[in-house]
């Protein structure tokens, strides 16, 4: 097998993270295998916003079946395209709305991890806003020929600022929010940390109370649970017209949506998701993408899931005609993350193998035939329906590479033939309509 080529530092991202049972950060594309229809669809979504348009889709399938994993690669693509980045994970906390602001939690999370090409990591709040004004000024040097230290120079600065902000005022609450990024650049301007430190925590959320505000910031509203996502998309609107190409939301575990237990609340979350799906649909947001992972019994769900609400189901259901003709249907607004093909897995189990060997520096004894035995076995033992989310067979993978590296005196086929060598079944396939608390490993 040819080597793959790739630093230490990614590959043991790659094998700590998987060897852990969750998605990398780093280096995903390296164990990228199939999915490339799906990948094109989400990819053209991105061309889209970048054009001004909005965009919105689910990305389903059953647990390990590659929601998060493919949540993951559009993150890193989006910004390598110039996007700004947004992504958190749903749970009993961080909701779309609630009674005790879970809608403003997913809103903090969401801000903690904007990201962009130059911040991968998130927290770039403070580097967009000073990178704009660090843009603003080169500019204002090259249009003026004025220098930093002129009398007028901050005044020009301003007016530049101000341009910007005029084209998102006439948004539900642009005016405030405008005040806010003017706030930020006189404390960036006159080295008034406090006046800085206000404005990012009004950004982020972070003001409890309006007086609070007003004292901090002269501003009369917060940003609060339900309002959070009108910040978003003045985010997205804000983010395009300071040079990037607009902003991208991802959002995983959705199923914790369908496990809220008092049907109103849950109702108020369904409803919040589908103001976002109109407004994104139907163009009345800008240069905003929203991703949304969740599992099968999320949508279908005919209690709790959002096929029990009939305008969700008008909007998701599968076309007829893609089920009739037995083919994926990638451009709507649901893509179903059907199980790989069993040379998509041998192509995985290659590549596990050979990162495995380049970050451990040694020679695999495992040939393709040891991996395609590796597969025959987990099909005879789990059926051939259980196999191929690549979720379920990873980790089990990646423990049998440890152990054939530390231990030398170890054959790869007394490990997968040994009469206790038990698979580990996927998630999806064994939980009840009853259970409510789950746990997901996705690649």
């Amino acid at each position: 097998m040819a080597k793959l080529k790739l630093s230490k530092k990614v590959s043991a991202s790659l094998i700590n993270s998987l060897a852990a049972g969750v998605v990398p950060r780093v280096g995903i594309e390296k164990i990228a295998v199939g999915r490339e229809q799906e990948l094109k669809s989400l990819l053209q979504n991105l061309d889209d916003v970048a054009e001004g348009i909005a965009a919105f889709r689910f990305i389903i399938g059953n647990y390990g079946s590659g929601k998060s994993f493919m949540l993951q690669l559009v993150r890193n693509k989006a910004m390598e395209q110039g996007f700004v980045v947004a992504d958190a994970d749903l749970s009993s906390e961080r909701r779309l709305a609630g009674t005790n602001n879970q809608g403003l939690a997913t809103y903090r999370e969401l801000m903690s991890h904007l990201a962009t090409k130059t911040r991968p990591d998130g927290g770039a709040l403070v580097s967009i806003l000073e990178g704009w004004i660090n843009k603003i000024q080169q500019e204002v040097v090259k249009e003026t020929g004025m220098q930093p230290n002129d009398e007028d120079f901050d005044r020009q600065i301003e007016i530049k600022i101000r341009e910007v902000i005029s084209y998102i005022e006439d948004l539900v609450h642009g005016f405030d929010f405008g005040n806010v990024i003017i706030a930020y650049w006189r404390g960036y301007c006159n080295d008034d940390e406090d006046l800085k430190n206000a404005s990012l925590r009004w950004l982020r959320g972070e003001f409890s109370t309006k007086i609070e505000a007003k004292a901090a910031l002269g501003v009369r509203v917060i940003i609060d649970d339900n309002s959070w996502y009108d910040y978003i998309k003045l985010l997205a609107k804000f983010v395009a017209e300071i040079g990037y190409k607009g902003l991208i939301v991802l959002l995983d575990e959705a199923v914790h949506l369908s496990q809220i237990s008092t049907t109103v609340t849950r109702e108020k979350n369904y409803n919040r998701l589908l103001a976002m799906f109109n407004d994104t649909v139907q163009c009345k947001a800008e240069n905003l993408g929203i991703m949304i992972g969740g599992t099968t019994k999320f949508l279908e769900d005919r209690n709790r899931g959002l096929f029990a609400d009939s305008a969700w189901r008008r909007r998701t259901k599968e076309s007829r005609f893609a089920t009739q003709a037995g083919v994926g249907e990638y451009f709507g607004p649901v893509i179903r993350l059907n199980p790989l093909k069993e040379e998509e897995i041998l192509t995985l189990l290659q590549r596990l193998t050979d990162i495995h060997s380049t970050n451990f520096n040694y020679q695999s004894p495992l040939k393709n035939k040891d991996l395609q035995e590796f597969i025959q076995e987990i099909i005879s033992r789990l059926g051939a329906d259980a196999l191929l989310t690549p979720g379920e067979i990873v980790r089990d993978f990646i423990a049998i590479l440890h152990i054939i590296y530390q231990n030398p005196q170890i054959s790869f086929n007394q490990l997968i033939h040994a009469s206790d060598f038990k698979p580990t079944v996927a998630q999806g396939n064994i939980i009840s309509d009853t259970e409510d608390d789950v746990a997901e490993f996705s690649l």
